[in-house]
């Protein structure tokens, strides 16, 4: 099992050589199963001086340290802040298991027949160093050959065979070094059968916005505007039209919610994808989108904020603007997908309560599940269910506002077809969709639309809880938190402690059990990245003492720290 994050700034081209400037990729493998990239590395690669100083503090004292000491020359040094070389240094030379190697000079010697030109010969050193952690670890080639011939074999193919020639090159020289002998094999998990790939949750959200679209029998249409970190569904989304998918780049956030809106309106499964800011700027459509009562999902991938904030960092702080940012009494559906392949599923969920209670759906993902990746078993299309929507017959009598007495849900007409005229607008309506200014008329219709959100609960299915029923402990999480929080909570259980965990994909309305669930234990306490949001809604619905456990770097939680942070309350 594998799983994978990146970690880049933000500057489109920040100063090379800089602290700002350094790009990262962390991957945590293994034969068990596998939730998060892992804390601390066992082994750091450090291309330059700047990122052997930003990541090397987050190496354990023995791990092994690959450098490229060609880029360690004064200028990088003093770029990097460092005064000497800590390669000299004895101490330092102690500490880890250093490794040096001239990575550009080694590239180009394997590379020397290339006709690729030598600042592109250059460019392979990252698959050389790969090459070599693979020897280390006992990794084969074959996958990562076979990757390069179908990326690069047919377009490129001088760039496929120096990346090939530079990872075996890099891989034959562990066999020849020394200090590269202390090898480590990782046994195969043991995985359900079946295909599978490598996602990230924006991969994952594409797709699974495309089957349900294909579930629910209605076009797909994506609107949106480009911002990180949710560019990647209005790039995915756009390569897939062969499949029905239209999609639209607007010129700003409002007019991309609306052209949602209307497309919605046409019948369309619409969707948006944006981050807070842009979520800032929709709020007022997402407002008449829920008293029109159009279905639609709006997803929030979000990042550090307020504002620009840290727009490549991960954050957990629009709960509450997804859950109160309109004006007025507008409750709307909230789901929070907890890994990069449950933004498919939650995909699902978002399209059959849009559909089936003809209301927007927020559904918020963040930018470490966005961008982490995971292997993902490719499910097969027939066993998902489709999903139900009716559609206004002209041979019926319409009534707009009618309801269904079980969802409350208005059925949906579309336009253009006689015998199903009727109105549609901002202003508040009576059940004929004829405006209304009738103090009572708009109090029925407000309780109206919050029972019809409240209702969704009972369509949901029972809250699982990791571990015993009840305990001394019970860890509440959601969104991007799911692997430490599981992880520490596994490891905490193993060990003979009394603590479990749930974690919500549903944020509004909350599981209709999740009240008996909270009365089962002597304790509450719930990590969040942001300043304790779900622990304010928790404390107000039900009354119960939480205990907030926040953090606001930019970096996901660590399973050490969230173990250590749980076993203060269970001692």
């Amino acid at each position: 099992d594998i799983a994978t994050l990146p970690d880049f700034p933000a500057e489109i081209r920040a100063p090379a050589g800089t602290l700002a400037g350094v790009s990262g990729f962390q991957l945590q493998f293994g034969g068990s199963e596998i939730l998060t990239p892992g804390d601390a590395p066992d082994a750091l690669v450090a291309m330059n001086p700047a990122a052997l100083k930003a990541n090397v503090d987050d190496l354990p004292e023995g791990g092994m340290l690959v450098v490229n000491v060609d880029s360690f020359n004064k200028m990088n040094l003093t770029k990097a802040g460092y005064e000497e070389n800590p390669l000299e240094d004895e101490d330092f030379r102690l500490k880890y298991r250093l490794i040096e190697l001239d990575l550009t000079n080694l590239t180009k010697e394997a590379l020397s027949e290339s006709p690729l030109k030598p600042p592109e010969k250059v460019r392979c050193k990252n698959f050389f160093a790969l090459g070599f952690t693979y020897y280390v670890y006992g990794r084969p080639l074959e996958p990562t050959l076979e990757f390069f011939d179908q990326k690069w074999g047919k377009r490129l193919p001088d760039v496929a065979e120096a990346n090939s020639l530079a990872l075996k090159a890099g891989y034959n020289l562990g066999d020849t070094m020394e200090t590269a002998r202390n090898r480590y094999q990782v046994s195969k998990a043991a995985v359900h059968p079946g295909v599978y790939r490598k996602i990230s949750g924006n991969e994952a959200l594409v797709y699974g916005l495309v089957v349900a679209a294909g579930k629910a029998n209605r076009e797909l249409l994506y609107s949106g505007y480009p911002i990180t970190p949710a560019s990647p569904v209005l790039e995915g989304l756009s390569q897939l039209k062969n499949y029905g998918v239209k999609c639209v780049q607007a010129e700003d956030e409002i007019a991309a919610m609306g052209v949602a809106l209307g497309a919605s309106f046409a019948g369309d499964l619409t969707v948006c994808a944006t981050s807070g800011p842009g979520m800032c700027l929709k709020s007022e459509f997402i407002g008449l989108a829920s008293i029109t009562e159009l279905p639609l999902i709006i997803c929030n991938v979000q990042r550090g904020g307020p504002s620009t904030g840290l727009p490549t960092k991960t954050e957990q702080s629009d709960l509450l603007q997804a859950l109160f940012s309109r004006h007025g009494d507008c409750p709307l559906p909230v789901v929070a997908a907890h890994s990069p392949s449950d933004c498919f599923d939650c995909a699902l969920e978002a399209a059959r309560i849009a559909l089936t209670y003809m209301t927007p759906v927020i559904l918020l993902s963040d930018l470490y599940v966005a961008n982490g990746a995971e292997p993902w078993l490719v499910p097969n299309l027939s066993e998902i269910p489709e999903i139900k929507n009716e559609l206004a017959e002209p041979d019926k009598e319409y009534v707009i506002y009618r309801r269904d007495p079980e969802t409350l849900a208005r059925t949906q007409a579309i336009p253009g077809q006689f015998g199903l005229e009727h109105r549609i607008g901002g202003l508040e309506k009576g059940e004929d969709g004829g405006v209304s200014y009738d103090p009572e008329n708009h109090e029925e219709m407000t309780h109206l639309r919050a029972q019809k959100i409240a209702g969704i609960c009972k369509s949901l299915d029972a809250t699982e809880v990791q571990g015993e029923a009840e305990g001394d402990l019970l860890v509440i999480g959601w969104g991007g938190t799911y692997g430490a929080i599981s992880s520490a909570v596994r490891l905490l259980h193993d060990e003979g402690y009394a603590v479990s965990s749930i974690h919500l994909r549903h944020l509004n309305p909350l599981p209709a059990d999740l009240s008996d669930i909270l009365g089962r234990f002597k304790k509450v306490i719930v990590p969040e990245l942001n300043l304790g949001q779900l622990s304010l809604i928790l404390r107000a619905k039900y009354l119960v003492d939480i205990i907030p456990h926040t953090k606001i770097q930019g970096k996901p939680f660590k399973v050490s720290e969230l173990q250590q942070k749980f076993l203060e309350y269970l001692i």
